[in-house]
């Protein structure tokens, strides 16, 4: 009798056993963790922390603190370092240069995979003999620092989702320091982690929240409303219920959410201010004359907008699906010729191009028959390089500056500024009395200061000033004419 007892016990265990190895409830990963508190059994659970693209907003040409002082000669020298639970990864300096597109740096670490939370801080230093200093890109101490869940695959702390400055971008200007030198920069990251289907859904979220199966991709568009499953779960909707995205528009930039996954590649956000521009440019004139926006007037471009969290997208033909042309030669376009030219070279013929509700439309041409600038449709404005090639030669002014002004004077009016001082014939020069009466508004709409500001007014003025920033209407040049 004792050893039937003895029997059955065994069996007992025996069959226990297997049938813990079957559930997980005892069996050992490869940290020693059991099952139900590996949050992710199929992978040994990897955070990686990837620099996208770094830009300095200040000019690095004078005092910032009262005991630094900055190099005259030199652009900053930047490097990043990244802590992730305590263990910190260092990069290489980039010398003497103030915007950094192509970085290839990242910094991944296997994080325990029984803890929900991976701890993340940024920082940007530029480096120098005598000390190197932290750059400011938003923080309260001028890094940043995040907490990162390995559950859902998100993070929070310095940025966030729905965060103004965007999601996966950091703005040193955010603590009200835009017109002050504090090297304030931007810095665009991503952090993700490995997983057994490679579609960047957290195993964890695949099986409690979406019931999906972890170990097959999910991909395509499964509740039918036009957007990847991938966009839905990083921007917190729910790929497998529809939902009216033509008309959603969280941030009111009168771009909606299908047309935000239609420019996710560049980096918009369906959280944060985003304003598209296509630049198309004319070929040379058989004296090789050029009609191009320099490169350096697109960076005075950028950091204008960006500083103010309304990222500025610039299609300039750099763009993998790029839709920016090159315009044949002529000699002097009327009126009629630039609309032609918006027609076939922005349109392609087709009225309803999905563009039409995204881009702002800015064309580079030789000569206009009329003004060296104007616009010419709500959406649509045009400068003149031999016109402006002529004021870029004055003594006074330089050359990427008149450029990137008259470019961002002439897409203002596709932003609905009204009224604008100083817009007028009598306050063109400094002999005429407007002038003088407008100088307040310090915006490059204010005749005044076009061709010396790349910048629009914030209202800081007492009196005939404007706030330019806090009035644009960025759902302006959907009009039609």
């Amino acid at each position: 009798m004792k050893t039937n007892v003895k029997s059955i016990i065994c069996i007992i265990l025996v069959s226990f056993f297997i049938a813990s190895s079957a559930t997980g409830i005892e069996v050992k990963t490869k940290k020693q963790t059991s099952y139900l508190s590996d949050l992710d059994p199929l992978v040994d659970v990897e955070v990686t922390v990837e620099i996208q693209k770094i830009r300095a907003f200040d000019k690095y040409d004078q005092q910032v603190h009262s005991e630094e002082y900055i190099d005259l000669n030199s652009d900053p020298d930047f490097y990043i370092e990244i802590i992730i639970n305590d263990q910190e990864f260092k990069s290489d300096i980039w010398h003497d240069t103030k915007y950094i597109y192509d970085l290839q740096f990242s910094a991944t670490l296997d994080v325990p995979d029984d803890e929900e939370f991976v701890t993340v801080e940024i920082q940007l230093w530029d480096w120098n003999s005598d000390g190197d200093v932290l750059c400011d890109i938003g923080g309260e101490n001028d890094d940043a620092k995040l907490t990162y869940s390995i559950k859902t695959g998100h993070w929070t702390g310095d940025d966030h989702l729905e965060d103004p400055s965007g999601y996966g971008r950091l703005n040193g200007c955010d603590d009200g320091s835009i017109y002050k030198r504090e090297r304030d920069c931007e810095l665009w990251f991503d952090i993700y982690q490995n997983d057994f289907d490679d579609d960047g859904i957290p195993y964890w979220t695949e099986v409690n929240t979406y019931g999906t199966d972890p170990e097959a991709e999910n991909s395509g568009d499964p509740d039918g409303d036009g957007i990847h499953v991938a966009w839905e779960w990083k921007w917190n909707y729910d790929p497998f219920a529809w939902e009216d995205h033509e008309n959603i528009d969280p941030e009111k930039d009168s771009i909606n959410n299908l047309e935000e996954y239609l420019t996710s590649e560049q980096f918009s956000d369906p959280f944060r201010e985003d304003l598209f521009v296509e630049l198309d440019q004319m070929e040379e004139s058989p004296e090789g004359e050029k009609s191009l926006l320099p490169e350096g007037a697109k960076e005075l471009l950028y950091t204008a907008y960006n500083r103010q969290n309304v990222v500025y997208h610039l299609d300039d033909g750099s763009w993998d699906e790029s839709g920016s042309d090159v315009i044949p030669f002529n000699n002097k376009v009327d009126h009629r010729g630039f609309n032609d030219i918006y027609r076939n070279y922005f349109l392609h013929g087709d009225n309803d191009n999905w563009r039409r509700g995204v881009f702002h439309y800015g064309v580079v041409v030789y000569s206009s028959e009329s003004a060296a600038g104007y616009m010419f449709r709500p959406n649509a404005f045009q400068i003149s390089s031999k016109g402006h090639e002529k004021k870029a030669n004055e003594p006074s002014l330089d050359r990427d500056t008149v450029y990137a002004s008259a470019y961002m004077h002439e897409t203002g009016h596709t932003l609905g500024f009204w009224p604008i001082p100083g817009h007028n014939q009598n306050s063109m020069y400094p002999w005429q009395l407007g002038w003088w009466l407008n100088r307040p508004y310090k915006s490059c709409m204010n005749y005044g200061y076009m061709y010396y500001t790349v910048d629009y007014s914030d209202g800081s003025r007492i009196i005939k000033d404007y706030d330019d920033w806090s009035r644009m209407r960025l759902d302006y040049f959907e009009q039609e004419w």
